[in-house]
């Protein structure tokens, strides 16, 4: 009788760590556009910071039932993290959830969706430096030094103009580094709780919580959803399913995989931003200029030269 593999084996095969990496990426960029559509659709009034909370809100309460949902039909029992775990799922959340998407919402409701998904390149990067610097599981090297200023390099490059004028709003551009940021301590915290708690009830309940939060202050500070219809219906259904699948995969990477190995896929991630900002909300323009293509090369190239050399030149020290 044939062995029946375990999850660490089968998480850990490079294929299936690239092939389930690749399809997060395509998800995450397909929010981009998606998102902006979502405020269209929903008659969400972008400059109502509330609003915007209130809906990203319901999005993420949403996609931690989904995962809640799955995770107990696979488990066959109602999925609850351990008491001694609520802690670890409320840290999480108030990262990955609460503070992450409060500043991504805000940041790209006034940032084209081209120009957003390569700022959202310099999560890899913040993630990287977190690994090395905040939680050491990870060794830092002129190599990877090197890397990242090649995606900071990208990132100045995203904000220049034809006229060579650089536009940054801390609301815009600042609060999408933040989200970045957010997302890597938050992906550090997963790496390290997912040994003490099931990875599908972490991101579930850590969505649920964070979701519920985002909601409550959003609605008491006089958010609104003011138009509701089929097609926007459909729409938060698909944001809620690509966070719940999309977060609920990568959690089960980091947890058996170094979070380097995870995150040198996440270079097609401002790629595949950028090509669906522009399909769906007819950016091309932006997406074919010099600026924004040149900062994707140098946002790709900085996390492969990270990935690919970095943890070699560790290896002859």
């Amino acid at each position: 009788m044939e062995k029946k593999l375990t999850a660490e084996e089968v998480f850990t095969k490079p294929w299936v760590v690239a092939l389930c990496a690749i399809f997060c990426c395509v998800l995450w960029g397909s929010a981009f556009p998606c998102v902006k559509i979502g405020y269209e659709l929903f008659h969400i009034d972008r400059q109502s910071v509330p609003s915007l909370m209130l809906f990203a809100g319901v999005r993420f309460a949403l996609a931690g039932v989904l995962v809640i949902i799955f995770g107990s039909i696979q488990k066959r029992a109602f999925l609850v993290p351990k008491p001694r775990n609520i802690w670890r799922v409320l840290l999480v959340a108030l990262f990955q959830t609460a503070m992450q998407y409060t500043f991504f919402y805000i940041g790209l409701s006034r940032v084209s969706g081209v120009k957003s998904s390569v700022l959202n390149g310099l999560g890899v990067f913040f993630t990287i430096l977190c690994a090395c610097f905040i939680f050491r599981t990870e060794k830092f090297n002129l190599i990877k030094l090197a890397g990242c200023i090649l995606g900071f390099g990208g990132v100045i490059l995203i904000n220049l103009g034809g006229d060579f004028s650089f536009t940054f709003s801390f609301t815009g551009e600042g609060f999408l580094i933040f989200s970045g940021l957010s997302s890597a301590v938050a992906a550090g915290l997963v790496k390290i709780f997912s040994k003490h708690e099931n990875t599908t009830a972490l991101c579930g309940y850590q969505f649920l919580i964070g979701g519920v939060v985002l909601v409550i202050i959003g609605a008491s500070f006089g958010g609104t959803i003011p138009h509701i219809s089929v097609g926007a219906a459909f729409m938060l259904l698909y944001l809620g399913f690509l966070s719940a699948c999309a977060f609920t995969l990568q959690g089960f990477l980091l947890r058996y995989n170094p979070v380097s190995k995870v995150a040198v896929y996440k270079s097609t991630n401002p790629l595949f931003g950028a090509v669906f900002s522009a399909i769906i909300l007819n950016e091309s323009e932006q997406l074919l200029s010099f600026y924004t293509l040149i900062a994707i090369v140098l946002v790709c190239l900085g996390i492969f030269i990270i990935n690919k050399f970095g943890e070699r030149s560790k290896k002859l020290e």
